[in-house]
């Protein structure tokens, strides 16, 4: 496995336990609760998720990618 590809396994991995949080806090909502520890969970996810991104956009650096590289070897897309 390589460090570009484990950032993207790992950005989708966040993506669905995100979806996850959302989901149950939508359920919650659902069965009258006024407040949903779930739901803040998500949004504070997501909004993390969303900083990155445009940390990656704006400066072409990536922090999830840079640690990746620190643990697997880069990606050889040639071979």
């Amino acid at each position: 496995m390589c460090a570009a590809r484990m950032q993207r396994l790992l950005t989708a991995l966040m993506l669905g336990i995100i979806l996850y949080f959302f989901a149950m806090g939508a359920a919650d909502f659902q069965a009258g609760a006024k407040e949903s520890f779930h739901f803040q969970i998500a949004v504070i996810l997501q909004l993390f998720v969303i900083i990155m991104m445009l940390i990656w956009a704006f400066t072409n650096f990536c922090p999830s990618t840079w640690l990746m590289n620190k643990i697997f070897p880069p990606c050889e897309w040639e071979k």
